[in-house]
């Protein structure tokens, strides 16, 4: 049963230098055999869009889920709209793993400062420190009670919130409405996880390589770099030839908008190895990153790169520049990267080879969604103001890009086939209560006691490669699907690497292979049911996240409540 339907002249030259299947199927179904097409598939799905959000604990965002505070008189931060409530259907799971549930609301938490309740007029905050060794730190070997000393930030910026132990806190629906809205009518989980501790560039390569080894390091120009000590902030524990772990923010050295756009003059960072992309590639399976602000202010040259300076506002008034490098992880390969950010020749291109080279603005994605283009594999980015990471985005302004994005979606010819993940790189260092048994150790400066003892207990070092330690902090994991079922709470454990482990699978590419923790990477398969298409569509309103429409076919009928 199968499925149909003039730097960078230096960095190229460097690049030259460097550069099981799946076998039982889904819940029951074949899977796709070699001598499928391209087009085949393991499952109904034949389009996935991930929306890789930016920095998000589960506790910070379902800490009381499904209970929300519905305070009167609240007002969401910038519009000053009223916030919306939020109700719980009857039938909602009661064993879900939230911080209420675990009795570590105040004042029970053992950590030194007592989670708070964030306001929807609280909406941008403190950005908190998430460094791979930090967030160990916090663990304290397993008691989980010493986030406040290692990752709180508790002051920062104008129109930013703070306070002693902000790490601790979290919103409710009041606030991700939209998140909560997702979750009551289709699936999500409170097992999910970061695969390796760290911060965004670990997560986003761990999303499309599940490994943060076989980095490289360059300097500004694109040459590359000296041997790196065991201390360089782009290399972790380089090996003879230079190549370690990426454990930071380095920029890649394939992106002619990395160090801001040329205004600074950091090593940068390049990735050997195999990504999703490639193995789509090989397979002749179309796909995408589409990212805001990819598009560039200034077009390269022949004597000079281009430049990526177009900016929005926030919710607090900060103007913020749409595009980060760092968080693009096919522009750190040679082989998928698009360092002039040049747009697709044409519409036909996006998603197949071309000057692109798979590399988006995310408003080519508009163009080809309610298409016969649509990607089968599509990664969308926001804009910086609407990616959720604290401090320059929000949950009111991250709720209305992915509010918009799946009811275009939902409206979409595409929407019959497609399974829309909600996921996150990082956990920005947030406080949540449940720490996964370490899969991958590691035993360097880097690493804290957690890891630590499970390297001197046994826990092996995948590959041989230090500083990949994980499963990292637990994060939140939404799926929007007509597949998916409803109001329905997935405990399998997962991490980010199980959803490049469903794009493989589903369109039988192989795997990474390199110790590339897409081999024992849980299943997404309990989140959905292949065998039963679901005909309702649920429209959020894009500004407060609540319940706008619930379509049955053609048919919609509104929903004055949030929860249902």
């Amino acid at each position: 049963m199968k499925y149909i339907n003039k730097r960078v002249a230096a960095v190229t030259g460097a690049a030259a230098l460097a550069t099981s299947a799946f076998g039982a199927g889904f819940l029951g179904m074949p899977a796709a055999s070699a001598q499928d097409s391209a087009g085949s598939t393991a499952t109904p799905i034949k389009h996935v869009v991930v929306i890789y959000g930016e920095n998000v604990s589960f506790d910070h965002y379902f800490a009381t889920y499904p209970k929300a505070a519905n305070t009167p008189g609240e007002t969401q931060q910038g519009s000053g709209a009223k916030a919306a409530t939020f109700k719980a259907s009857d039938d909602t799971p009661k064993n879900i793993n939230t911080l209420a549930n675990a009795g570590l609301l105040a004042p029970n938490n053992p950590n030194s400062a007592q989670p708070e309740r964030l306001s929807p007029s609280q909406a941008v905050t403190c950005d908190q420190n998430h460094e791979y060794t930090a967030e160990q730190k916090a663990y304290n070997g397993g008691a989980m009670d010493k986030f406040v000393e290692n990752t709180s930030t508790d002051a920062c910026g104008t129109n930013q919130y703070g306070r002693k132990g902000l790490t601790m806190d979290y919103y409710d629906g009041n606030t991700v409405t939209g998140l909560w809205n997702y979750a009551q009518n289709y699936a999500m989980s409170d097992n999910h996880f970061s695969t390796t501790f760290g911060p965004s560039t670990p997560g986003a390569l761990n999303l499309v390589s599940g490994q943060t080894h076989g980095v490289k390091e360059f300097t500004a120009a694109g040459q590359p770099a000296t041997t790196p000590s065991a201390g360089s902030y782009t290399v972790r524990q380089p090996d003879a030839s230079g190549v370690g772990t990426v454990i930071g923010d380095p920029d890649p050295v394939y992106d002619d908008c990395s160090n801001s756009s040329h205004a600074k003059s950091n090593n940068l960072a390049g990735m050997t190895g195999t990504n999703v992309g490639d193995l789509l590639n090989k397979k002749g399976v179309s796909w995408g990153w589409f990212q805001g602000g990819f598009a560039p202010t200034t077009a390269a040259t022949a004597s000079a790169p281009a430049a990526c300076k177009s900016s929005h506002t926030n919710a607090a008034g900060a103007t913020v520049t749409d595009y980060s490098p760092h968080h693009e992880p096919f522009q750190y390969y040679a082989s998928t990267a698009n360092p002039h950010h040049l747009a697709p020749a044409s519409d036909a291109e996006i998603g197949h080879s071309g000057q692109a080279n798979h590399q988006y603005d995310l408003s080519e994605f508009d163009k080809v969604v309610n298409t016969d283009n649509l990607p089968a594999v599509s990664f969308l980015k926001a804009g910086m103001f609407q990616d959720g990471h604290a401090a320059y985005s929000d949950p009111i302004d991250e709720q209305n890009f992915i509010t918009k994005t799946i009811n275009q979606i939902q409206k979409s010819k595409n929407w019959d086939s497609t399974a829309v993940v909600l996921a996150y790189d990082d956990s920005d260092g947030w406080y949540d209560h449940v720490a996964a048994k370490v899969k991958n150790s590691s035993n360097t400066a880097d690493d804290a006691a957690w890891c630590q003892n499970a390297a001197a207990s046994g826990v092996p070092m995948a590959g041989g490669y230090a500083d990949r330690c994980g499963p990292g902090p637990r994060q939140p994991l939404v799926i929007v699907s007509p597949f998916a079922k409803k109001n329905f709470v997935d405990h399998t454990q997962t991490d980010q690497a199980s959803i490049l482990r469903f794009i493989e699978d589903n369109w039988s590419t192989g795997q990474i292979g390199d110790a590339s923790a897409d081999a024992t990477a849980g299943s997404l398969s309990a989140m959905f049911n292949f065998h039963h298409e679901r005909q309702d569509k649920v429209l959020l309103n894009e500004q407060t996240g609540a319940v706008a429409s619930i379509l049955h076919g053609n048919h919609a009928r509104g929903d004055e409540r949030s929860g249902q």
